[in-house]
């Protein structure tokens, strides 16, 4: 069979993608479906090759930085997909867009029609480039791209109706609030404890509420609101490295001896399909465990103390001069694998209970449920006036959690 021309071969290729997200679940309403039938996304990546522009599940990296880091992606239709979903835009609709690349710009445009208003902005120069470029070229002429630090949103054409925000955010700046119209939504893939979910919150005066949540994968926000995880290699084992996203609670010195003592193992008879998302599990340990953090090891550089977890990275409670952390083994047939939990220091016995007990409690409540609630409050929010199991500080909100058992 004779190659189809480029154009036809693009139409094709992004009938496959929506299809296939229409399959996965991933896009539900029938303006999103035909927003990502119509835009011609490969433009925005000339030099990639079509099959990759059309990616259902990967994004295309288009800017790094000298130590290859990532600053700047066309995000995979499926999060796209996802992200407008939690958008609900509306014809006739003000949104602002923070990060851009264009192709999302013009999914909104098409979202907004002809009598509604699209601004997307960036930090740099080269991604606000490349979106003009593409917005020309595939006829979006009537959004409006601004370069500045999204930081501040952009309060000349507020209020907006809907912000979506297409960077890791750390935080939630007052702007983004002060600029969304009561009611309004914000959709924003925030980072919790080194957990990031694109959360859809509904304005509600001065306090946001999370509709609904995705794990997802984003660039990390860069200007005033950048915020980097503090890291340590544990003494005794240069190859094994701890991330903390919301500050060390701990001295390190205090985890100098942690790997010199003897180690303990629980195996807590919780034990997942190989196929099972555990998004729940990640985050419930995060929000309920003090000492949260991640560790990766460097499997050239440990010593073999900690040895292999069975996981990319795991889930770590620091707690003084203990540490305790969760591990996996694997069923002979390799289709489930049950969590257990190694721990190290003084108090170790007790460390690994606290742990393996939080897995229990999410096994037994909270793995089949909804996940968590949350709400957002400005900084300075009283303690009465917060409800939730737990309460996160950020340097603009105070993010209350609770976790409603499954029904």
């Amino acid at each position: 069979m004779a190659e189809l021309p480029n154009e036809a071969r693009a139409t094709e290729l992004r009938n496959t993608v929506v299809d296939q997200l229409k399959d996965g679940g991933w896009i539900t309403s029938p303006s999103v479906e035909a927003a990502l039938r119509k835009v011609p996304r490969h433009l925005a990546v000339p030099d990639v090759p079509l099959d990759d522009a059309y990616s259902t599940y990967n994004a295309v990296v288009t800017q790094q930085d000298a130590e290859g880091v990532h600053t700047s992606s066309v995000s995979a239709p499926q999060i796209q997909a996802m992200q407008l979903e939690q958008a609900r835009i509306r014809p006739g609709d003000r949104v602002l867009e923070i990060g851009t690349n264009g192709p999302n710009a013009a999914y909104l445009a098409e979202l907004t029609g002809p009598t509604g208003e699209v601004t997307t902005m960036d930090i740099d120069l080269a991604p606000a480039a490349r979106a003009r470029r593409f917005l020309a070229e595939a006829g979006y002429t009537n959004v409006r791209v601004v370069v500045d630090d999204g930081e501040y949103g952009l309060p000349a054409h507020a209020p907006y109706d809907a912000i979506v925000v297409t960077v890791g955010a750390w935080d939630i700046p007052p702007a983004w609030t002060d600029q969304l119209k009561e009611g309004g939504r914000l959709v924003v893939p925030l980072r919790i404890n080194g957990l990031t979910r694109t959360y859809a919150f509904a304005r509600q005066g001065g306090v946001l509420t999370a509709e609904s949540a995705h794990v997802c994968g984003f660039v990390a926000m860069r200007g005033d609101g950048a915020r980097n995880a503090q890291e340590f290699a544990l003494p005794d084992d240069p190859g094994v490295t701890l991330r903390f996203d919301d500050g060390v609670p701990v001295d390190p010195q205090l985890l100098v001896d942690t790997l010199n003592t003897e180690r303990v193992e629980i195996w807590t008879g919780v034990s997942v399909a190989s196929n099972e998302p555990i998004g729940t599990l990640q985050m419930y340990v995060a929000t309920m465990l003090p000492g949260y953090c991640n560790m990766f090891i460097d499997q050239d550089e440990t010593t073999g103390k900690v040895g292999p977890t069975g996981l990319n990275f795991s889930l770590v409670a620091v707690d003084g001069p203990n540490l305790a952390y969760v591990v996996v083994r694997r069923s002979e047939d390799r289709k489930s694998a049950e969590f257990g939990v190694h721990a190290f220091g003084p108090d170790a016995e007790n460390s690994a209970h606290r742990l393996a007990d939080a897995i229990r409690t999410w096994g037994k409540d909270h793995r089949s449920g909804p996940g968590p609630r949350i709400t957002v409050y400005p900084a300075g929010t009283a303690d009465e006036q917060i409800s939730g199991d737990r309460v996160i500080d950020k340097k603009h909100r105070r993010i209350s959690i609770s976790w409603p058992p499954a029904k």
